[in-house]
């Protein structure tokens, strides 16, 4: 390791007495520093070690690790009061702010550091932030793919990938790639997708303009109302399918109100437009009372 972080750009680097000045009180005037005081014959400290130089990496530079060895370095030692090790010293501004002893497990470090740097977005995360930001589809698939290449089975990523997938009617591939979900990881937004597919695959039956004339002829024919209905929905167009069935919940005050009802529930589920979810809920809850 380089004693001297400010020759290079280490997230990760030993410190000694003759350096402690510049590579921790100086340096952390920009960066967190955290210092870890350990010692060679410190078993604890062994255990601590590859926990935080994990999390360096992972924060990509919201803090720098600085490693004292505390047999070599008795005058900080002193002027930190260490009594045991291994100890860690976080250092915000030129003077130490926080510290914790003993070689604690990674989530408590993690909780450590947020206390002080706030939680951090990984890279992954940072990716799907950028994927449901770009206006290119294809960009997007891109950016989703380089985050399963650093996660194969982050089960977000995966339904993100697969959303994107059935919204382009690659159905086929959307299936296969739910299917690599981890089963722990199939909540209601994986049935969704599966029951879009499924939608997607089964164009349902009849003519809409046939369909729209009975309806017009006839506004109580419920038949022909949810016929157009499962149409509209097959093609995407989830707003128009809502309207019918509203329709339906509207003028009946029975067994079709129930299934029409039920069926704009599981299809608010399907659908990716919110503004017509929304729409949709709001008359529904209105029609109802």
């Amino acid at each position: 390791m380089n004693a001297n972080p400010t020759a290079d750009a280490g997230l990760s680097f030993d410190v000694t007495e003759a350096d402690f000045r510049q590579t921790v009180l100086e340096r952390s005037l920009e960066v967190p520093v955290l210092v870890d005081c350990w010692a060679p014959w410190c078993g604890p400290c062994r255990n601590l070690k590859p926990v935080l130089e994990k999390l360096v990496q992972e924060y990509g530079g919201a803090f720098v690790l600085a490693k004292l060895n505390t047999d070599e370095a008795p005058q900080i030692s002193a002027a930190l009061q260490i009594r045991s090790i291994p100890l860690v010293v976080l250092f915000i501004g030129g003077r130490p702010v926080d510290q914790f002893m003993g070689a604690l497990p990674e989530g408590q470090v993690r909780a450590f550091l947020d206390k002080h740097l706030g939680p951090q977005v990984s890279e992954v995360d940072a990716l799907r932030a950028e994927a449901a930001e770009a206006a290119d589809p294809q960009q997007a698939e891109a950016l989703l793919r380089e985050a399963l290449r650093l996660e194969p089975g982050n089960a977000e990523v995966l339904l993100d990938l697969a959303a994107r997938w059935v919204d382009r009617g690659a159905l086929d591939d959307a299936d296969k790639l739910l299917g690599k979900v981890p089963a722990d990881k199939r909540n209601d937004r994986h049935a969704a997708l599966l029951k879009r597919i499924e939608l997607a695959r089964n164009k349902p039956a009849g003519d809409p303009a046939a369909l729209a004339a009975r309806i017009a002829a006839n506004p109580k024919d419920f038949d022909a109302r949810f016929a157009l209905a499962a149409i509209r929905a097959w093609e995407g167009n989830f707003g128009a399918a809502f309207d019918e069935l509203l329709e339906v919940v509207l003028r009946d005050k029975a067994e079709w109100r129930e299934k029409a009802r039920l069926q704009l529930v599981e299809w608010f589920d399907l659908c990716t437009d919110a503004e017509a979810v929304s729409r949709g809920r709001r008359y529904l809850g209105m029609y109802l009372n």
